[in-house]
């Protein structure tokens, strides 16, 4: 979980210093990113935006895509997103001072805005669009994506449906490799 989170933070292969699970999770997080960027599903999905949006249609679609998730959490987790999301601040919080400060700086943002509850919700895509349109200073155009959700909800989550078996069936058997390299 830790690896997963802190993985955009690392850089290259300086991650040695972290425990084998750390490590297992920043090296799966890369696999996906790698898996995810080359389905062709998501390729489908990013096209739908990238007249608009460019370059941030990839960013884009892995928000929706979380919102999809967060969306219809009880169809792949017996835990409630509630007690998911809050176990997952506590663990975060526990291992602060071992992460990267970027990471850092980010979980505090996470945790004031409840970022992962709030995925679930439309207004809470829209917080997250609007923010990250104001850190590319407006030249994403990122908020008015939330109308692009709108319009087209059932269609993403069809090829979120999709993908997300793909992806799971992918990072299980990813895992497994990764546990005998290490």
């Amino acid at each position: 979980m830790i690896g997963n989170f802190i993985a955009d933070h690392v850089r290259g292969n300086q991650f040695s210093h972290f425990n084998d699970e750390i490590q297992q999770g920043i090296l799966l997080h890369r696999e996906i990113d790698t898996f995810t960027d080359a389905h062709e599903i998501v390729r489908k999905s990013k096209r739908r935006l990238h007249e608009r949006y460019r370059h941030y249609d990839g960013v884009i679609i892995d928000i929706f895509f979380d919102y999809f998730l967060a969306k219809n959490w009880t169809t792949y987790s017996a835990i409630p997103l509630d007690i998911y999301t809050s176990s997952i601040y506590n663990l975060f919080q526990e291992k602060y001072d071992e992460l990267p400060v970027k990471s850092q700086q980010f979980i505090n943002y996470m945790i004031a805005y409840d970022i992962l509850y709030n995925y679930q919700f439309e207004e809470g895509i829209s917080k997250v669009l609007n923010g990250m349109n104001k850190r590319t200073k407006g030249k994403s155009q990122m908020h008015l994506a939330i109308e692009d959700l709108k319009n087209l909800s059932s269609t993403f989550e069809k090829d979120f449906t999709l993908f997300f078996k793909d992806l799971i069936a992918f990072s299980n058997q990813k895992l497994a490799v990764i546990r005998k390299q290490l």
